[in-house]
């Protein structure tokens, strides 16, 4: 991936991550789909899952619990 399909997958929503992620499942189970690009559509959607769990650890670091009092503290995980 270059520096600027990065960026623009950092800017993607888990939403439109996960309908590539369907997309790119849908090639690899194409019977006319070569070895290679079979081993290509793989990397790519395993690039696609490390970036849902970089955004889902995000999304965890920032949520706050409330305790019986209401006060917030971090989520922990």
């Amino acid at each position: 991936m270059s520096g600027k399909e990065k960026e623009s997958s950092k800017e993607q929503t888990l939403k439109e991550i996960f309908a590539q992620l369907d997309e790119v499942i849908e090639g690899m189970e194409q019977e006319d789909v070569s070895l290679e690009e079979t081993f290509e559509l793989y990397h790519k959607g395993m690039d696609m899952l490390k970036l849902c769990n970089d955004k889902i650890d995000k999304v965890e670091k920032k949520m706050l619990l409330l305790d019986d009092e209401g006060e917030e503290h971090e989520f922990e995980t």
